[in-house]
Order: C-alpha cells, then sequence, then structure tokens
C-alpha cells in the first residue's frame, strides 16, 4: 500500500543525494558514471563540470585518459542523444535502448531520405566502410552517398547512427582537444562481439531508481525514451508513495529518502545534465518559473547554479586570451552568504577547468 510521501524538499534532497550532489563522492569518475548510469556528452565538453561538481577529487585529465583508454565511450543512447558510459554499460543501454532509437528514427525527418531503401544492404556497407578505420560525418555523407544514389546522404548517416551503434571516437570529447567527430564501431572499438543482450528491462528500472528515484513511469521515460514501463515497474517488488498531487512514486525497497532540512552547498550543474532532463516533473529540481530560462525552445539545457538544493539561475564559461572566467546569472537577488559561495566555487571550478589562465568569478545583476 502506497504511504504519503514527503514534500517535494524530500524529493529534492533525496533526489541530489542520490546525484552525489549533497557531499562529494570520494569515488572515481568511471565508478560516478557508472551509478548515474551515464552522462549527457551531446555537448562533449558537459560532463567534466559535472562530475567535478559531484567528486571530492576528480581530475579533469582523468576524463580524458578514461576516454583514450577505452574505459569509457560515448555513443547515442537515452532519449536518442549521446551519453557518456561505461565500455560495461555501453553494449547493456544500446541493446536495452534498441527498439526507441529505431522509433525515434522512424518517426524523425530523417526517414525519408532512406525510405526507398534496403536496411540489411546500408547496415553492411555501413559496417564495411567503418570495418576499414574511423570515419568522420563528412566522409561518410559522401561514401554512402555514391554508394546509395537514391538515398539522401545526411539521412543515410543518421540512419547508420542509430541502426549500428557508433561510437564518437576520442579525442573527440577529451577537454582541451579539437578535432571531428569520427566514428568506429563499438564492438571493434571494444574488441568484442556486437551487442546480443536481451532487453530486460527490470535491471534498468532498479538502477534508474537509485540514480533518481523516487520516481514514476512517466519519469523514467522522460530520462531514457522506453515506453512500456508501467508493467516493468509492476513486476517488481517496489516500494511505493502517495505524492501530494496524486501519482504513485516508485522506490527500491531499501532506499531511503533525506531529511528534507539537510542543508546543500552551492553548486555548479553542467548545461544538459541528466539531473534536470531525468523526470516528467522537474518541480523537485526546477522550479516552474525558471523552467524556460533554463530549458530554451530550441532545445538548449543551460548550466545551472544551485541555490538551497533548487534551481537559482545559470552560469557559463566565458574566455578570452590568458583568461577564464564563471558568468553567474542569478534568477533572484542572492544572500550574500549565497553569493560567497557561489565565487568560491567558481574560483575552484576555473582552478581545475583552466589551471593556466587568469580567473575571475562574475554576477550578472538579478
Amino acid at each position: 500500500m502506497a504511504t504519503t510521501t514527503p514534500d517535494s524538499r524530500t524529493l529534492n534532497r533525496t533526489l541530489l543525494a542520490r546525484q552525489l550532489l549533497l557531499d562529494r563522492a570520494g569515488s572515481g569518475a568511471a565508478e560516478a558514471i557508472a551509478h548515474l548510469i551515464g552522462m549527457q556528452s551531446q555537448t562533449p565538453t558537459s560532463p567534466y563540470p559535472g562530475l567535478w561538481t559531484r567528486l571530492a577529487d576528480f581530475d579533469f585529465a582523468e576524463l580524458g585518459r578514461l576516454l583514450t583508454d577505452r574505459r569509457l565511450v560515448r555513443l547515442v543512447l537515452m532519449r536518442n542523444t549521446v551519453h557518456l558510459v561505461t565500455v560495461e554499460d555501453a553494449p547493456l543501454l544500446r541493446s536495452w535502448l534498441r527498439d526507441m532509437l529505431e522509433r525515434r528514427f522512424r518517426t524523425s525527418q530523417w526517414a525519408a531520405g532512406v525510405k526507398d531503401l534496403k536496411r540489411p544492404e546500408v547496415v553492411a556497407y555501413g559496417r564495411e566502410l567503418l570495418a576499414e578505420r574511423p570515419r568522420t560525418a563528412e566522409e561518410l555523407r559522401s561514401r554512402m552517398g555514391e554508394r546509395f544514389p537514391g538515398g539522401d546522404p545526411a539521412s543515410l548517416v543518421q540512419a547508420l547512427r542509430l541502426w549500428l551503434p557508433l561510437v564518437q571516437l576520442p579525442p573527440r570529447g577529451v577537454w582541451g582537444a579539437g578535432g571531428r567527430t569520427a566514428y568506429g564501431l563499438l564492438d571493434d572499438w571494444l574488441g568484442e562481439g556486437p551487442d546480443d543482450h536481451a532487453p530486460d528491462h527490470a535491471p534498468l528500472v532498479r538502477r534508474y531508481l537509485a540514480a533518481f528515484g523516487p520516481a514514476t513511469p512517466a519519469d523514467m521515460q522522460k530520462w531514457c525514451g522506453l515506453t512500456g514501463l508501467g508493467r516493468a515497474f509492476a513486476a517488481l517488488n517496489l516500494r511505493t508513495y502517495t505524492a501530494e498531487d496524486g501519482r504513485v512514486l516508485y522506490d527500491l525497497p531499501d532506499a531511503v529518502l533525506t531529511d528534507p532540512s539537510v542543508p546543500v552547498s552551492a553548486r555548479f550543474v553542467a548545461d544538459f545534465d541528466n539531473l534536470l532532463l531525468s523526470h516528467a516533473d522537474r518541480t523537485r529540481i526546477v522550479p516552474e518559473p525558471y523552467r524556460a530560462r533554463v530549458m530554451t525552445a530550441n532545445g538548449i539545457v543551460r548550466g545551472t547554479i544551485l541555490v538551497d538544493g533548487f534551481v537559482g539561475g545559470t552560469w557559463r564559461f566565458d574566455r578570452a586570451k590568458g583568461t577564464a572566467s564563471v558568468v553567474v546569472t542569478p534568477f533572484a537577488p542572492l544572500r550574500a552568504r549565497d553569493r560567497d559561495a557561489l565565487a568560491e566555487e567558481g574560483a575552484r571550478l576555473l582552478a581545475a577547468s583552466d589551471p593556466g589562465a587568469g580567473h575571475d568569478v562574475r554576477f550578472d545583476p538579478a
């Protein structure tokens, strides 16, 4: 039987605890990414401040080494967006999400560009090209367009990204490195055979709740894009709560809720962080009046500051020759102690992200 859930502050504190944002964790980057079930990396640099704000001893160089050493990979996963995940999770998640990715492609603007082509032939030729060596999107468009003149080259590349598990290879995603996106086959990059895991949703539900719960099936659908999750929730032995609006929230049987009075330090949350993107009801972290200022109509999700645990403004890096700044834009006037805490956090972030530059933390007027 469902019991009454605590208020939004309890849900807020519980989410922050499970997201490693109450106290910085002592784990390494790979362990944190595994717990979070990946970090959105559509913007390749987003995971760096995202991990820095969660981990006690995060080194920006460590994440680059994990990518180049093939312990972490970047590929299209949840919500049809690029995520940074561990090599253990990459084939598993790709299998779980395969049907969703294919459905997203069928309903996308790109589907018309390949509708007259035979999928097995497209996949086989894409595999042949990528087995030879990694290819940039430009190379793939050129070669695939030559091979399939009846298709749209850009659509062919988009199809390959979802029909095949393609990794975006480093140096893409390495802090301070540039270069075009180069794609490789996941199984070639990992030295393993193609993924063949059965799409059992139960383990994914448990892991989602451990990182984002308590939550509803609709919340989890917002996080990953899968549908039909109500059956998976119902089949598990989960604890339930009744939310203030009557929704049933599910949680792991042994999970605990966090005391709503626990103080929360100032935090800089990365752009596109899954903290903000993984619930249908985001008011546990983003006050509704601020939502449009954080999540724009064209899909941009800005970096945010947490004030007393809730989104209270945005932030961004601002770099010029020899200098690096963090610019904070609060949504309401900050208390002196919150401003001081954010200034201290911003200085520490710059010391980690731009150690050789002059540093400055600036505040825009509210």
